[in-house]
């Protein structure tokens, strides 16, 4: 199959572009670089250009007949979104639409969709399954969902086939070390934990210690990337074989709060780190945790990095790196 990966010089895509290429997909990454990195795509064409632009898509799906497309090119920080909704709006929205009208256009009718956990908001119950009640609590949030909404008109109307992944909180990165989060500065607290005890960073900030968790700090369900990427390459198998448009919750079904990450990343590495507590952030939910029953028993998956020290050693590996 030839495999068009927007976003594949990022976090995410570029170790999905590395399993596709590993598992015998011919792909093509497309990224504007605007976060991504021209040397994170390892064993694949970079065509550096933006989803928002036709007159590229055009070229691009004359020039190459790609069987799939799986869409990573958006921004994720939610803070920023609150901030600034507009520039959420506009690239993961308007600029998806013009990726899939280009792809009808040219009759590419299958779609593997990056979404998220910000679609839910503030949790009505947990662990999360796919039917809980949908109310964003920020821009970004709800940028994902209204594509997720659309995906499904779009499948009525012109018959796009897409699968749409709502990840929890991905983490780690390749073991081997050759690929990891680049994105500076870093926004995911794992990447920033330990920033903070390699000394990049002066100190780790915890936003808030007051919410109703164990220990008043905020809970997530971490998800190693590479079982992150099994997934998609699951469900890009599923829509090949004639598979229907459908939604899945990506998660180990464990959740941890701030200070347990801090106090796991500790043991790790065995350094100190410098903590410095803080007032809550905007578009925080308390607790996010997956219910992925359904991608496991649709897809086979299984996560193979649930234990949450081997995710941070694996992204520590990382870290020294700098």
């Amino acid at each position: 199959m030839k495999i068009l990966v927007t976003g594949g010089a990022g976090y995410i895509g570029s170790h999905m572009t590395d399993m596709l290429v590993q598992k015998g997909y011919d792909v093509v990454v497309l990224d504007n670089l605007s976060t991504g990195f021209r040397e994170a795509v390892l064993n694949a064409e970079l065509v550096e250009g933006d989803i928002g632009d036709q007159s590229c898509l055009d070229g691009l799906f004359s020039k190459y007949k790609f069987d799939a497309v799986l869409h990573f090119a958006a921004f994720i920080e939610v803070e920023e979104s609150v901030a600034n909704p507009a520039k959420y709006y506009h690239n993961n929205l308007v600029n998806t639409i013009t990726l899939l009208d280009a792809m009808v256009a040219h009759n590419i009718k299958q779609l593997i969709f990056s979404s998220t956990a910000a679609v839910f908001g503030e949790p009505e119950y947990t662990p999360i399954d796919e039917v809980h009640p949908k109310q964003p609590l920020n821009s970004y949030g709800r940028s994902k969902y209204l594509v997720e909404q659309l995906l499904s008109d779009y499948d009525k109307a012109y018959g796009l086939k897409s699968i749409c992944l709502r990840y929890f909180n991905a983490a780690g990165c390749d073991p081997e070390g050759r690929l990891g989060p680049r994105h500076e500065p870093a926004t995911h607290l794992i990447p920033l934990v330990l920033q903070a005890i390699s000394g990049r960073k002066e100190a780790i900030k915890i936003f808030g210690n007051d919410y109703a968790t164990r220990d008043g700090t905020c809970i997530r369900d971490y998800i190693h990337i590479l079982d992150l990427c099994s997934a998609h390459l699951l469900a890009l198998e599923k829509l090949a074989s004639g598979g229907e448009t459908t939604v899945y919750n990506l998660g180990n079904g464990n959740g941890f709060s701030v200070l347990e990450v801090i106090e796991t990343a500790k043991q790790v590495t065995a350094k100190p780190i410098k903590v410095i507590e803080c007032g809550r952030r905007a578009g925080d939910s308390a607790e996010l945790i997956a219910d992925s029953s359904k991608a496991k028993q649709a897809l086979g998956w299984q996560p193979k990095f649930a234990d949450l020290a081997q995710i941070i050693a694996h992204a520590w590996h990382w870290e020294q790196k700098f």
